[in-house]
């Protein structure tokens, strides 16, 4: 049986993006409680050489629209990363789950062996479709998404495991 891309792919990332915005939720529920200025948490990281919670966030909806337009064979769309505070993160993830609503699963037949090149950094990187999936994708935006929640939960929000994984 071979990989369904779509499957594993487009349905996995908007779910998380999803709990993800309810985490954020959670955070400016908590902001407003503590009279805490939201900017201050998109602002936060865990360690001075991490990137702070917004472009934690900026990252996911990268990886997520990235993937679904590579594997799709479409360009990616392009979103500027002037997010700062939570409604905007919620924006930016809200429109990555709509441009990934979008996308049809025939658009991913034969994605699995598709050439993907991108760029990271300075690094020119070069993948099958399947490993670009599952080697590449999802680790980093499960990496992205756990250093959201981390964040957050360090600064107190009250989220836990089940908020992470949306039950």
């Amino acid at each position: 049986m071979s990989l369904n891309m779509y499957q594993a792919s487009v349905p996995v990332l908007i779910r998380y993006l999803k709990n993800m915005s309810n985490v954020l939720d959670k955070a400016a529920a908590y902001c407003a409680a503590r009279k805490v200025e939201p900017a201050v948490l998109a602002s936060y990281r865990l360690a001075p050489d991490m990137f702070p919670l917004s472009r934690q966030v900026q990252i996911m909806s990268d990886g997520a629209k990235g993937c679904g337009a590579r594997l799709a064979g479409i360009e990616v769309p392009s979103y500027p990363d002037t997010e700062t505070n939570i409604d905007e993160l919620k924006a930016r993830i809200a429109k990555t789950v709509a441009f990934l609503e979008g996308l049809k699963p025939e658009q991913f037949e034969g994605s699995e062996t598709r050439d993907i090149s991108l760029k990271a950094g300075p690094q020119d990187l070069k993948f099958k479709g399947a490993d670009y999936l599952t080697g590449f994708v999802l680790p980093n935006f499960y990496f992205h998404a756990t250093a959201t929640y981390a964040i957050l939960r360090h600064c107190g929000v009250e989220i836990g495991k089940r908020d992470y994984l949306g039950m």
